[in-house]
Parts: structure tokens; C-alpha cells; sequence
């Protein structure tokens, strides 16, 4: 990554094709499993691919490497979205993905750190990956370190009380090697009922604009198009080059993006994919590569 996040037309291309790759991946790793979590690994591609493939400093051949970056999926019921990028970054076989959430697989429906490489903090309750990734960024700042915590929160997740907790402890401590970013797709599992009842299929976002309450909590916030890579590789940039304060960067996106089906829709959360479902979604992603 330039120091600026900057990307030629080549290099944007190359990880607009890596986004799309990792969607088709989700989706046929879904249907193999024959359920699974959909709208939040899709929502969250641009987010991975930027960070794995041109922000991150890591190594597939040294997973475990000291001054590796750090990463932490919080959101892990999602990790369908993980297992993709680390298996397309070269962590293991794209094969090994048909393995998703089968018994004895090392992919399970949420991340484990003690089985698969590339993965440096189990996840799945909500909520508490903040905290590991404020313990990590002090562990760099004691050893003299310089490497980089990045964690991934939904939106579900900005509901539970430890994230703000530990939005509070990371602004004190002054944590500049410490990224949070949102995937604000405005959907959670079900989203909050309006007026009409849960029985209706209106649903309100589940929570109001979060910068405000951000920088309230001391952190630098800024604000992307959660599927603009090159607006993402410079935000990561520019935390990166944060040292006072924490960043949150706050990437607005779509839940189901790239699927027309799923998009925006909740009830695409966690969802079986029927062979009809999954024939549309492959015509579709493959006309967005041909697009490019």
C-alpha cells in the first residue's frame, strides 16, 4: 500500500475481480453446507479484500510471524467471509472452502483460532472483538512493536455494551495502532419492528448515524462507500497514519451487495441457498466480472 492508500486503474481492477471472486466463493461454500450466514460476508468483501489483499502486513507462509498485522473478526458469524480472503491470500486451499461448517472441518461457522491458521482471535458472541484487539495494540505498544490491529464490527454488534467499553479504554490509552471498522449495512438479523408489528416486513436500521457517538468516545472517525476499494484502501491509509487517537472507519454498504435477490434484504442474514439461488448468483457475479 502507497503511503496515500493510492491505487492504479491495474491494481483497482485486480481487487474489484478479487471482491467478486470472494462473493462466489460465499455463496457456493453456503450452498454446499446447505446453510449459513449470507447478507453480512457479502456486505463485508470490499472490507476483506482491501484489508488482506493491498492494507494488511501479513504472510501466508508465516501465519504466526510477531510483527504480522493483526486482525479480528468480531462479527463472527460471518467468517464464511474470512475463510474466502484467507483462502484466495494463499492461507490454504480454495478447495478446503467446500469443507465450510462440515463436522471436523477446520471452517467452522465461527473463527477458530486454535485450528486454522491465519486466524488470530476466535469470535461469535457479539460484541467482543474490540476488546482482544485493544490487548493486542497495547502488547504492540510494551514491546515496541510496530505492527497494526484492524477489527471488523456489524452493526448488531455496536449494540452490545463491551464494544463501547472498550471504545472508551482504547481512546484513553490514545491507541493509534488500533483500526475498528463498521460494516454499516443498516441490517442486522432482523432489524428493530416499526409501527406495524414483527409480523409486518417493515424493519427500522438498528441504530441512528454512529459518528457522532464515535467521536464522543475520543476516536478519529471517517467515512466511506463500504464498496469503494479505492475510497478503502486510503481511509486505511490514513488510520494507519493516525498515531494520537484510535480510528473507526465507517463503511456504509449493502447487506446481500452483488446478488440482486439478497440485497437490502434481511431475511438473506442466514438462509439456505437453493440450486435455483445459487445459478442466478453465479450469472450475475459473472456478469459483473465481464463488466470490468
Amino acid at each position: 500500500m502507497s503511503p496515500d492508500g493510492s491505487l492504479s486503474a491495474e491494481r483497482l481492477q485486480e481487487l474489484r475481480r478479487m471482491a467478486i471472486r470472494l462473493r462466489r466463493h460465499v455463496v457456493e461454500s453456503v450452498h454446499h453446507a446447505g446453510a449459513g450466514h449470507l447478507g453480512g460476508p457479502m456486505s463485508a468483501a470490499e472490507i476483506l479484500v482491501a484489508l488482506y489483499f493491498e492494507v494488511m502486513h501479513v504472510d501466508p507462509a508465516a501465519p504466526r510471524a510477531p510483527g504480522r498485522d493483526r486482525f479480528i473478526l468480531s462479527k463472527g458469524h460471518s467468517s464464511i467471509g474470512l475463510y474466502a480472503a484467507l483462502a484466495l491470500r494463499g492461507y490454504f486451499p480454495e478447495e478446503e472452502l467446500q469443507t465450510f461448517d462440515a463436522l471436523d472441518s477446520r471452517l467452522q461457522g465461527h473463527p477458530d483460532m486454535a485450528v486454522l491458521p491465519g486466524i488470530d482471535m476466535s469470535s461469535g458472541s457479539l460484541g467482543q472483538g474490540l476488546s482482544p484487539g485493544i490487548g493486542m495494540a497495547l502488547a504492540a505498544r510494551l514491546q515496541q512493536q510496530t505492527y497494526h490491529t484492524w477489527v471488523l464490527i456489524g452493526d448488531g454488534d455496536s449494540q452490545e455494551g463491551q464494544i463501547w467499553e472498550a471504545a472508551f479504554i482504547a481512546a484513553r490509552y490514545g491507541l493509534g495502532n488500533l483500526t475498528c471498522i463498521l460494516d454499516w449495512n443498516d441490517l442486522q438479523q432482523w432489524g428493530w419492528a416499526t409501527a406495524a408489528g414483527y409480523d409486518s416486513d417493515e424493519r427500522l436500521p438498528p441504530q441512528e448515524s454512529p459518528v457522532a457517538r464515535w467521536q464522543a468516545f475520543g476516536w478519529c472517525t471517517i467515512e466511506v462507500d463500504g464498496h469503494d476499494l479505492e475510497q478503502l484502501v486510503a481511509a486505511c491509509a490514513r488510520a494507519r497514519a493516525t498515531t494520537a487517537a484510535p480510528t473507526i472507519i465507517i463503511a456504509r454498504t449493502v447487506k446481500g451487495k452483488g446478488i440482486s435477490y439478497m440485497e437490502g434484504d434481511y431475511s438473506w442474514h442466514s438462509r439456505p441457498v437453493t440450486e435455483e439461488d445459487l445459478r442466478v448468483a453465479r450469472a450475475e457475479l459473472a456478469a459483473q466480472e465481464e463488466a470490468l
